[in-house]
């Protein structure tokens, strides 16, 4: 079992935003598609779409960002409306309860804004049919009273551009997702490109850092920039107290290692995962619940925090049977593989 108080909520190496994330992310952000480091696809198509959507005079076609939390698609958001010179307004699905939430959003927005709604998945299905006719006739229909004295009425809204991000574009139906024009997935930056972002961040927070210790930093983040900024306020502390404040290569592998962070990016939690399989289950096959129990969390959480980078690295993979360890974590664990697991690899 895991010990209760590990804290899950706040794992340093969590992509999410933590609700104890302080203003300096806002700070961090990019403001320019030039600025902006890595994800150099999508940054060429929308430079594209963005420029043709100014010389025709014309808001920019709903755009569906989609992929792992952590990546930009808040600060992509931002960029477009910068671009196109409009203003940005944001909200999320789950702030939108009610079919006037939305109704209100959409009547109180100028020509050309950007509406940006993170978690779009999680739209209720009553407040997503409001947005079908938005975004493909730029009006909404309200019903007004009830029963057979009911009465629908058309509204205009202006000319906008729907900017959604999800991390489960799976979820999103097949109405909605139609209805967007540009589709573009965000990959994990390599370390290289999460170096230069942290050197950045540094240079905006005024903290003294080498290439050496920015890639240290950068190797360790998960391909996720939101963690490489969190890791880099974290080391930044334990520079300040225990060393002269610049971080090097050195100060940077000695916190992370107070952080029990490893090379690979791997908390406490991932290898008590990993070895509660190996030793409980023999290396798996384990079912989801059954782990789940094991580890005195839920279900759901496993999926999806916990288990998609372990995958991404092959450390972890899904059978029909259930989840199994594989051959790269033993070794990176430095553990022997049993003699029945042998055959599996």
């Amino acid at each position: 079992m895991i010990e209760e108080n590990f804290d899950f909520e706040n794992r340093i190496v969590s992509p999410e935003y933590s609700n104890t994330e302080d203003d300096t992310e806002l700070s961090l952000r990019t403001k320019t598609l030039d600025e902006y480091v890595g994800q150099e696809k999508v940054k060429d198509n929308l430079r594209i779409y963005i420029k043709a959507a100014l010389n025709r005079h014309e808001s920019l076609d709903h755009v569906l960002l989609y992929g792992p939390p952590g990546l930009g698609k808040t600060t992509l958001s931002s960029i477009i409306a910068r671009e196109m010179g409009v203003n940005l307004r944001v909200t999320s699905g789950p702030a939108i309860e009610k079919q006037g939430d939305l109704v209100a959003i959409l009547t109180s927005l100028n020509e050309g804004d950007v509406l940006f709604i993170d978690e779009i998945h999680r739209l209720s299905r009553n407040v997503e049919e409001i947005l079908y006719p938005a975004m493909e006739d730029f009006s909404i229909d309200i019903i007004l009273g009830k029963g057979p004295s009911a009465r629908s009425i058309r509204l205009d809204v202006p000319h906008f551009t729907l900017v959604g991000a999800t991390t489960r574009s799976g979820q999103l139906t097949a109405p909605l997702r139609d209805r967007f024009g540009v589709l573009m997935r965000l990959e994990l930056y390599t370390p290289e490109e999460l170096s230069q972002i942290v050197i950045r961040s540094a240079g905006i927070l005024q903290i003294p850092i080498d290439k050496d210790g920015a890639l240290e930093i950068a190797s360790r983040s998960r391909g996720t920039p939101r963690i490489a900024n969190r890791l880099l306020k974290r080391v930044r502390d334990i520079a300040e107290i225990e060393f002269d404040g610049a971080i090097d290569e050195k100060v940077a592998k000695s916190a992370l290692s107070r952080f029990e962070i490893d090379e690979l990016g791997l908390d406490e939690f991932d290898r008590k995962m990993l070895t509660a399989i190996i030793n409980n289950y023999g290396g798996g096959p384990v079912g989801l619940d059954t782990l789940a129990a094991a580890l005195g969390e839920e279900a759901i959480t496993i999926e999806d925090v916990y288990e998609p980078y372990l995958m991404q690295i092959g450390f972890l993979a899904r059978t029909p049977r259930g989840r199994c360890v594989t051959k790269a974590a033993y070794e990176h664990l430095g553990l022997d593989i049993p003699n029945a697991q042998q055959s599996i690899f």
